[in-house]
């Protein structure tokens, strides 16, 4: 074990790397899985709901109706998009505290594993769902997985690497790779509405979103080889051996001495995911073409046009192989809506982009900037007013075909300076809580903190732009004040951001 605790700063052991790898792997696709919904809720919905619209339309109503209930904007879709977006992060978060309290109680190593597990193939799982009811309970899976990983990482990271500088540069690094998640399901999401018509079909169709979500799959196939060679955290693991880990209680997250720290970390984490699920997740709601041909048209007129163009180019190859007329426009809806998502996935990759550049600012930043509260504000305060004042913009530029490639430069921007406040807490929060409650403390500031109030913001939003017919420029609108108001509540709470005890971080 010592080599694997080894810190000194000159460079790193072979298990040390073996360590940072399956880090790596296990932040990249937890941002893999969760900016997979938004690019795929509407296509989802769409295919998942046309039995119950079939259904509507026996029963007695126009196939209009029918059709304008689940749509973008219509009363049912705008019920499931909610329940999609939030009753998985409380599930996440509820179950991802429970995953905090068993990484302190039976180590960090075991949790991570067994996380990265259930989150890979309940993915897998989603994409064969049939129905609305099973796509949210895999989804929920997704995020308790999900929620559990980024905890038992994050401590075990910061316990291996005991060189303060060195775990600087270790936690900020290996966090950037969840960057490359999001430009990872970007790209999935791009080549599978590419290749979509090319892959066997599920349940008889060929469509994108499903083969996006079984992509999530991946990250277990490199850790079933790589599971027999990780550590334990040595500290944990010391502790453990001696007698001496006390057990962990939430209730001591309220005592006198972490009262403060637990309150301002937990609403702070909060106010950074909401910028990001109250205006940023919901770009693909905001520009994504809805179903070419049908009266609910909304988006950016970019991406209609070329949602339009593909699904007349499949019509008329399919009209040219005199396939009957059903056949023909099944190839002309699936081919429009493929496009339609790859072009928005297009925009996404941006946006993760900027992500990913934040992430590494971040990490170059963290040893170099003595006060925590400084770096935190050196992306927080361009935040509270670049964000809502972009989202207010693009309200007004969707019919404008020029804006795409502002939006995309936009994002970017937007992208950098609230990503890296997600980079920030897994910096931080391991170095405010001791080893006994470290996880039980860094569960509960980014579950209920992050996943569940930060969230929520998602459903603020959605809720907040609800209207009879798809209006994109209003949920940009209401995005840019959710947003706005979770920054601001960040920005305000800073002021009594604990700063670290630099004498002994770990006790």
């Amino acid at each position: 074990m010592s080599d694997s605790s080894s810190t000194a700063p000159g460079g790193m052991s072979s298990t040390q790397w073996l360590v940072c790898i399956i880090a790596a792997i296990g932040f990249a696709f937890d941002i893999y899985e969760l900016l997979m919904l938004p690019l795929i809720i509407k296509p989802a919905i769409a295919a998942l709901s046309a039995p119950l619209v079939q259904q509507l339309i026996a029963n007695g109503s126009s196939p209009a109706e029918a059709a304008a209930l689940w749509s973008p904007g219509g009363e049912m879709y705008k019920e499931w998009a909610r329940t999609l977006f939030f009753v998985p992060a409380i599930a996440g978060g509820v179950f991802g505290l429970l995953g905090g309290y068993l990484t302190d109680r039976f180590g960090r190593r075991r949790v991570l594993t067994f996380s990265i597990l259930l989150y890979a193939f309940s993915a897998m799982a989603a994409g064969f769902a049939t129905t609305l009811p099973q796509l949210l309970f895999f989804r929920c899976l997704v995020f308790i997985g999900v929620c559990v990983e980024f905890v038992a990482a994050v401590a075990w990271l910061a316990e291996i690497f005991t060189n303060p500088v060195q775990r600087e540069k270790v936690l900020g690094y290996t966090q950037a790779f969840s960057s490359f998640g999001g430009l990872l399901v970007a790209a999935a999401n791009i080549l599978a509405a590419k290749v979509a018509m090319d892959l066997p079909a599920i349940y008889g169709e060929h469509e994108a979103w499903r083969y996006t979500l079984i992509s999530g799959v991946i990250p277990a196939l490199p850790l079933i080889m790589i599971r027999p060679f990780l550590p334990e955290s040595p500290a944990w693991a010391a502790k453990k051996a001696a007698g001496k880990l006390r057990r962990p209680s939430l209730r001591e997250l309220f005592s006198p001495e972490l009262r403060l720290t637990t309150v301002v970390t937990t609403m702070m984490f909060a106010a950074s995911y909401g910028i990001a699920f109250g205006a940023i997740q919901q770009l693909p709601q905001i520009i994504g073409a809805q179903k070419p041909g049908t009266p609910q048209e909304a988006g950016h007129v970019a991406i209609l046009k070329h949602a339009k163009s593909a699904g007349k180019a499949a019509a008329e190859t399919a009209t040219a192989k005199d396939l009957p007329a059903p056949a023909v426009e099944k190839a002309r809806r699936q081919a429009a809506g493929n496009a339609s998502d790859a072009a928005v996935a297009n925009v996404s990759f941006w946006q993760e982009i900027g992500g990913l550049t934040g992430r590494f600012l971040l990490a170059l930043l963290a040893v170099r900037i003595v006060s925590r509260r400084n770096l935190l504000r050196i992306f927080q305060i361009p935040a509270l007013f670049y964000v809502p004042l972009l989202f207010w913009w693009i309200g007004g530029a969707l019919s404008n075909a020029d804006s795409l490639t502002h939006i995309k430069i936009g994002i970017f921007v937007a992208g950098l300076l609230t990503v890296a406040q997600f980079s920030f807490w897994g910096n931080y929060i391991p170095l405010v809580f001791p080893v006994h409650l470290r996880g039980t403390g860094e569960s509960f500031a980014a579950n209920i903190g992050g996943r569940v109030i930060g969230t929520a913001a998602a459903w603020i939003t959605i809720t907040l732009s609800a209207s009879d017919k798809p209006d994109p420029a209003k949920i940009a609108i209401i995005g840019a004040c959710v947003a706005g108001a979770y920054a601001l509540m960040g920005t305000i709470l800073t002021r009594w951001l604990p700063e670290p005890q630099p004498e002994d971080p770990h006790a």
